[in-house]
């Protein structure tokens, strides 16, 4: 290289540096305006440790944010799970992954929930999604995909073995997409959950890609106010453009690494008892004793036969039992009625939200960090989804501002080990 190239090359570079320099500043600057806000930490500003300032610059959609946060997203370094991935002393793993020990208020200390989760992947985002769910006054049943690594399986049980009131489904499903199976895994908890000792109120069903946006406080008070007793099945009468998933008979394919559902040329019988067929939300909040209307009815039990070879049941069982007007908790008339999910569909681009920041899969948003605002301001219980493994800032960032509105709610001593950190930065609104 020439004198004349190497100094051409050292400028650019030195005018990378600057501008990356500047953006920090311009950022900080930029927020340092907003009024009522405190004032930046100027010690942290470093991508290693992802700062609450660059989190909160997120959160209200600062353009600067974005660039830095892509920057620092390159330069990510996932944490290790050693802990768990070789059984820690059970003292240890609640300590250092930060679970909550007690009841934060009397009123959720006396209304329990009980959560049905169904993983096959991303460890690290399971335990991020069951720290942030858990409470001791709550019962989690956990369904492992028979497919996933011995691994995978064997360091879940090690975070399992540390809790009471956390099992794994005395029975697993080797789960594939639209299948019958993933409505069996969810049954198969279910009838475990209704043997247990802790007397749960409602379950909620949840997968390894959601994370919480309402706190459990928060959650408890929608359902009293809002459904109280009743149970949340988003839904409709099953349209013209659904009727192809229970006219024709599907099977689920399984073998050497793939699995998928495909529809056979058989043409299948009416519903039984001349049932009304809905589409809906494969999510819901369901009350004990509809579960066990589920479990015991045989017009539930026939539906359930029926819906075995059909595709995706899973979006009409739920919602058809619970249109039923002798069920319990039932909403005959309800709709779309629920905040359960905030989900960014790809045919909804433009109408109910302005793009997917991130990227779609199966024409669901994996939430990037352009999407932190939209998910916040939603009034959604859950979100879907998330791959911290793409994205890890989005759930840096998402979970340390979750954990401090929890612990903001508190109605109890807040223990250390409860913090994700010691100091906070964030210098914005918690209460969206």
């Amino acid at each position: 290289m020439n004198p004349l190239d190497a100094t051409k090359s050292g400028f650019l570079v030195c005018i990378a540096v600057c501008m990356f320099i500047y953006t920090f500043i311009y950022l900080k600057d930029t927020l340092s305006e907003e009024p009522n806000e405190q004032k930046f930490n100027e010690n942290i500003v470093e991508c290693g440790f992802y700062p609450d300032e660059l989190c909160s610059a997120l959160f209200v959609g600062k353009t600067a944010a974005f660039k830095i946060g892509n920057f620092c997203q390159n330069t990510y370094q996932p944490k290790t799970l050693s802990c768990i991935q070789t059984s820690c002393n059970c003292s240890m793993v609640l300590k250092t992954l930060h679970f909550i020990t007690r009841p934060l208020s009397d009123e959720e200390g006396n209304f329990s929930l009980a959560y049905i989760i169904t993983i096959h992947k991303e460890l690290e985002m399971f335990v991020k999604l069951l720290r942030a769910i858990y409470m001791p006054q709550n019962i989690y049943c956990i369904h492992v995909d028979e497919k996933s690594p011995k691994d995978y399986k064997a360091a879940v049980q090690n975070i399992v073995n540390c809790f009471e009131n956390i099992f794994i489904s005395s029975k697993r499903e080797n789960v594939v997409y639209a299948g019958f199976s993933r409505l069996q895994a969810d049954i198969n908890c279910m009838r475990d959950l209704v043997h247990s000792k802790i007397q749960w109120n409602y379950v909620i069903n949840l997968c390894g890609q959601d994370y919480p946006i309402k706190t459990n406080k928060d959650i408890i008070q929608y359902i009293k106010s809002k459904w109280n007793g009743k149970n949340m099945t988003p839904g409709v009468v099953q349209p013209l453009h659904m009727k192809h998933r229970t006219q024709v008979s599907y099977r689920e394919y399984v073998r050497s690494g793939m699995s998928y559902v495909y529809p056979t040329k058989n043409i299948k019988a009416k519903p039984p008892y001349n049932l009304t067929i809905y589409f809906g939300s494969a999510y819901y909040i369901l009350t004990k004793e509809f579960v066990e209307f589920t479990l015991t009815d045989a017009r539930a039990k026939d539906l359930l036969e029926w819906s075995r070879d059909t595709y995706s049941p899973d979006e009409h069982y739920w919602v058809t039992l619970n249109r039923l007007n002798d069920a319990p908790g039932a909403t005959p008339n309800a709709d779309w009625e629920g905040n359960i999910r905030a989900i960014k569909w790809k045919d909804q681009d433009g109408t109910i939200h302005k793009g997917c920041k991130g990227h779609y899969i199966r024409d669901i948003c994996v939430y990037g960090l352009g999407d932190l605002q939209w998910i916040i301001e939603s009034p959604h219980l859950f979100a879907n989804k998330f791959e911290p493994a793409t994205y890890p800032l989005v759930m840096d960032c998402l979970e340390r501002r979750y954990r401090l509105k929890v612990l903001l709610q508190a109605e109890v001593p807040i223990e250390d080990h409860w913090r994700f950190q010691e100091e906070n930065y964030f210098n914005m609104k918690l209460n969206v």
